[in-house]
């Protein structure tokens, strides 16, 4: 696979969601019909080892699997992937990242470990030792708002400097000052928020999304992006109606203790695309897929330029 720049990592790219058997055991009959409709729906990129591709809940062997399914699968279908190597211990993201590698992804993406908080230093130590195991695949910080340890917009360019190869971070985005403060210091590195904002940060200069909304339908979040492009205003319009959608069905059940992974794993189930359910491994709490298939019209009523297909 090509490897990416931070000049070519941009755009839409969708997450691989497990499909959790009630003993907890992945079922993989029922990931790869999943696989399939996330590589023709013409994402920019796949993933694994997000967060809501629960990779602090998986064993290596698990890991392992995943990856190769996804390397293959996506070297068949010409598509760009990439794959976390994220753990909350340092030395099984190492051996992670070296595994990893094997593949030729277009780029590893990696979180800072996440049990005490680090120093500058103490980063700058940990994403050096990765990025030259890792070497020649470039990086990708995930450095989302519940992180252990926040990266200051004004440490990037000591990273950028120490790090050659950190092309790319996910971080939660912001306002304009906040967007005016990373194109200062982040020069240099695609930065990625969140989904449902894209179309805001995409006028700010952000360069795409690991996108929750491609997890609630990934057809339609291309669709989105394209009208980013050409009718910018509508595309707010979407995000508007998006943020209103969400402020109602979705913020309750995060108020609630739902993880992000749960949530992601809802709305994949109310955009039905797939059959992956909405069960997350212990411990933590999976939300009922009735809720999600309660929800199914009133999307498509609501957001109908998500769901071209319907």
């Amino acid at each position: 696979m090509e490897i990416l720049t931070s000049e070519t990592l941009g755009g839409t790219w969708g997450t691989i969601l497990l499909p959790i058997r009630a003993d907890e055991s992945i079922d993989w009959a029922r990931l790869d019909p999943a696989l399939d409709i996330l590589v023709a729906a013409g994402l920019d990129g796949l993933y694994a080892h997000g967060t809501a591709g629960e990779f602090h809940t998986l064993d290596e062997d698990e890991y392992d699997r995943v990856n190769e399914l996804l390397a293959q699968r996506c070297e068949q279908g010409g598509m760009p992937f990439q794959i976390g190597a994220s753990h909350m211990s340092a030395q099984t993201c190492l051996a992670r990242v070296a595994r990893a590698r094997t593949l030729r992804p277009g780029a590893i993406q990696v979180t800072l470990p996440d049990w005490l908080p680090m120093s500058r230093g103490e980063v700058l130590r940990f994403l050096s030792r990765v990025a030259a195991v890792a070497d020649p695949v470039p990086l990708v910080l995930y450095n989302p708002p519940h992180a252990k340890t926040q990266v200051p917009a004004e440490l990037y360019p000591v990273i950028r400097r120490e790090v050659h190869t950190l092309i790319g971070i996910k971080v939660a985005g912001g306002d304009a000052e906040w967007y005016a403060r990373m194109r200062r210091h982040a020069a240099g590195i695609a930065i990625f928020v969140a989904g449902h904002d894209l179309a805001t940060g995409r006028r700010h200069g952000a360069a795409g999304s690991y996108s929750n909304i491609a997890a609630l339908s990934p057809v339609g979040a291309m669709a989105w992006q394209r009208t980013m492009a050409e009718r910018p205003d509508a595309a707010l319009d979407v995000e508007r109606r998006i943020h209103a959608f969400f402020t109602e069905h979705v913020q309750p059940l995060q108020r609630g203790g739902y993880a992000n992974s749960a949530l992601d794993k809802f709305l994949a189930h109310v955009g039905d695309w797939a059959d992956i359910g909405t069960r997350v491994r212990w411990p933590y709490a999976s939300v009922d897929p009735a809720l999600a298939e309660r929800l199914r019209p009133l999307a498509r009523e609501r957001l109908p330029e998500l769901f071209p297909e319907a």
